[in-house]
């Protein structure tokens, strides 16, 4: 929408404090509106924009697929999942695995020539590198080969979530959900181990989940070491069109939702999806190198609560690394108990001498370091070990990160305001599962529909406010209204996830990961002068939207990454009609005019 330089101006002063500098002054971005899917046809559709118009070109858009889960392109099938030998992973009906939880998926320019790097999010994983082919005439791209990602120097891959681009053209990845150390180390048999973590023992030809005969715990140790996955992971384009996969152990091992390097090439915040969990700022060495550096944890002084909160921020030094150093502990075969003395945490939340209480991971515990031991606990336990430190540890799915160059901030999604950044609460109701005395330093308001934050920098890239620009509002829907059911807004923000600020027009994507809170996930345009949500991507049922993110000028072609993840798999499986539907689909909203 057209704003005046007044109006835009006064926008932003109400919701960050003060005036900001307009960089994007004159131009304006503006999408046609996706209606909220009510009929049924709808809901099993992925529905976008129509059009788009930047500045004064209005241009016909549309969500165009590049590849589904399964489809055959070239010398590979997108999503089928190998071995640490290369060979297909065997499902228990005996069908080679092939994964619909499409995730991040990148656009990487190489000598001339364009790939699309794409996640599957699951145990074991895959990366799959698929070349494209673009119309110079209208911008389409159509896959014409793909294969995977080779990870087996690091034991294969964990989980890969959302991601993002270096400012030198790699594709920056994530693994979430880390395993627990400590579990599996003190597991007596195989049954106490989470059943999330037993699938990836199939990468080493290991079917930890067997109802008959399966695996002793001491053979799934063997060929499983946790401390092999929970890391940020960055992937190159070789000369002979090879993919080449490394992981940064020097960033620290967390659920990373993702890592997003700065302008400077040497900053990278690293959001933690999780209960319980911590905000990072890595800075390398140098330059366009992640594999040694300092990371540091935020710590929050909360200064209000209203409307999301907002918060003052100071960062606690976890110590410089280096990647190698860290792998070669993990190679080593280093466990939890060689980093941690860990006891019960008494009923007043209190420990004894030389302990210190942490709620990380909402896991209650008073832990240790032991002597000598701080590199590695840095690194491998990089949460609690935040905790010991004193750092926050508090929020709740802390997911998308994306940089705004225009005002020099940092946006962060927070799918759910809940648990630990409440005061002594769970979800509204009393508890003291999420905090600890003398570590309770948020207090917010529960809010299952999440919000996205605004984080102020500093010169050196370091953030000192953090602060609710939107959140969503819980909603109850009367029983027989079209949106019954739906427990946030449907015209605001469920459960915020992905994000990609769009620089030189002052507008932010969000995509949503939610069940209830919309019965279909949605991604949205939010104009920061009005602060006025469009929808312009709806998902079909049970999906989640994912790798929201922008690309202004592909050889004069924009394009919005759009991908559409496990359809009919988080909600509504009781709708599938037809095994195709459960396909995940790699796509992307456009082919818009640069911008």
């Amino acid at each position: 929408m057209l704003r005046t330089m007044l109006t835009a101006s006064t926008a932003l002063a109400a919701v960050f404090g003060g005036f900001a500098t307009l960089a994007h002054a004159g131009n304006t971005i503006t999408f046609a509106p996706v209606s909220a899917p009510v009929t049924d046809a709808e809901k099993r559709d992925v529905r976008a924009s129509a059009e788009v118009t930047v500045n004064a070109e209005t241009a016909k858009i549309g969500y165009h697929t590049v590849l589904r889960a399964g489809d055959k392109v070239g010398s590979g099938t997108f999503g089928l999942i190998l071995d640490e030998k290369g060979e297909p992973v065997i499902t228990a009906d005996g069908a080679p695995d092939i994964s619909d939880s499409t995730d991040f998926s990148s656009i990487i320019e190489k000598d001339g020539k364009l790939y699309i790097l794409s996640h599957f999010e699951s145990r074991p994983a895959a990366v799959y590198m698929t070349k494209v082919e673009q119309d110079a005439a209208t911008g389409q791209l159509t896959a014409v080969d793909t294969q995977s990602v080779d990870f087996s120097a690091d034991g294969g891959l964990w989980v890969p979530c959302a991601g993002s681009v270096t400012p030198w053209g790699t594709h920056l990845g994530s693994e979430e959900y880390e395993p627990d150390a400590q579990e599996i180390e003190a597991a007596a048999d195989l049954s106490e181990i989470d059943d999330y973590t037993k699938p990836m023992a199939l990468y080493f030809g290991v079917d930890a989940m067997a109802t008959e005969n399966p695996p002793s715990v001491e053979a799934f140790r063997k060929v499983f070491n946790p401390y092999r996955y929970g890391y940020i992971t960055e992937i190159s384009v070789g000369d002979d069109e090879t993919p080449e996969a490394v992981k940064h152990y020097s960033m620290g091992r967390l659920s990373h939702e993702l890592g997003y390097v700065l302008p400077d090439e040497k900053t990278a915040y690293l959001s933690d999806d999780g209960t319980n969990v911590g905000l990072y700022r890595f800075v390398a060495d140098e330059k366009g190198k992640l594999d040694a550096g300092t990371l540091y944890a935020a710590k929050f002084t909360q200064t209000s609560a209203e409307n999301g909160g907002a918060m003052d921020i100071t960062w606690i030094d976890l110590g410089h690394a280096a990647s190698a150093d860290i792998k070669a502990m993990v190679d080593k075969g280093i466990k939890f108990s060689d980093i941690f003395e860990s006891t019960a945490i008494s009923e007043d939340g209190t420990c004894g001498e030389g302990f210190t209480a942490s709620a990380a991971n909402g896991v209650k515990e008073c832990l240790k370091v032991k002597p000598g031991m701080d590199l590695a606990a840095s690194r491998l336990e990089t949460r609690r070990y935040a905790a010991i430190k004193g750092a926050s540890v508090e929020l709740r799915k802390e997911e998308g990160v994306t940089y705004d160059p225009d005002h020099h901030r940092v946006y962060v999604a927070i799918s759910e305001i809940s648990n630990g950044m409440e005061d002594f609460m769970s979800k509204g109701k009393e508890s003291a599962k999420y905090d600890v005395p003398g570590a309770n330093q948020l207090a917010l308001e529960y809010n299952p529909c999440g919000g996205v934050y605004a984080l102020e920098l500093d010169d050196d890239y370091a953030a000192t406010t953090m602060k609710a620009i939107i959140t969503g509002k819980p909603t109850t829907y009367p029983e027989g209204s079209d949106f019954a059911g739906n427990t946030c807004d449907i015209d605001g923000l469920a459960n915020p996830d992905n994000v990609s600020y769009i620089a030189g027009f002052n507008t932010l994507l969000i995509g949503e990961d939610t069940e209830s809170g919309h019965q279909n996930d949605a991604v949205w345009s939010l104009n920061l002068d009005s602060m006025e949500l469009t929808r312009i991507l709806t998902t079909p049922y049970g999906a989640e939207t994912t790798s929201v993110y922008n690309y202004p000028d592909v050889n004069g072609h924009g394009y919005i990454m759009a991908v559409v993840q496990h359809p009919y798999g988080e909600s509504d499986e009781d709708k599938l009609s037809s095994p195709d539907q459960l396909r995940a689909y790699l796509g992307y909203v456009g082919p818009l005019p640069k911008f």
